[in-house]
């Protein structure tokens, strides 16, 4: 019993190491560089954005970084006019910040690259195709919390 259960361990890491090594080798930073010049954390905000304005607070939050790394983050999207920033209706002291059209449009391509699937996967069969969408939707997204120290 012990045995078959190592096996299988050996199993799932190899598979996790190919995986891994297989989303690895489909970076898309090249492709949004040069058809959008963004990379994929700016795609990110540019999509957060779609959904609506958000505050630079909001920003920051959601992405993990301080509040002034977020401002010098909009202020280069916004030379670009992608974003723009308008007073917050409730507070002037904040400032909320918006997709222009050409924000919107750099969004959708840069949204349209990153989900485009690789050449490998698009020439699975459409049963392997099944089989490997129906593995992958058994498989919990929430990390292992028993594995982080």
């Amino acid at each position: 019993m012990v045995a078959r259960s190592s096996r299988s361990a050996d199993r799932a890491a190899r598979v996790w190491t190919a995986m891994a090594a297989f989303v690895a080798a489909q970076d898309r930073r090249r492709p949004l560089h040069d058809a959008i010049g963004l990379g994929p954390g700016k795609v990110a905000l540019l999509t957060m954005l779609a959904d609506g304005p958000l505050t630079l607070r909001e920003i920051a939050h959601a992405f993990g970084i301080d509040p002034p790394a977020a401002t010098v983050t909009v202020d280069r999207l916004a030379a670009r006019g992608l974003v723009q920033r308008t007073p917050h209706p409730d507070d002037n002291r904040r400032r909320l910040v918006h997709l222009t059209e050409a924000g919107r449009e750099a969004a959708a391509r840069g949204q349209e690259i990153l989900s485009e699937p690789p050449a490998a996967l698009a020439a699975l069969s459409p049963d392997e195709l099944a089989a490997l969408d129906a593995l992958i939707a058994r498989l919990d997204p929430t990390p292992d919390e028993t594995s982080e120290s």
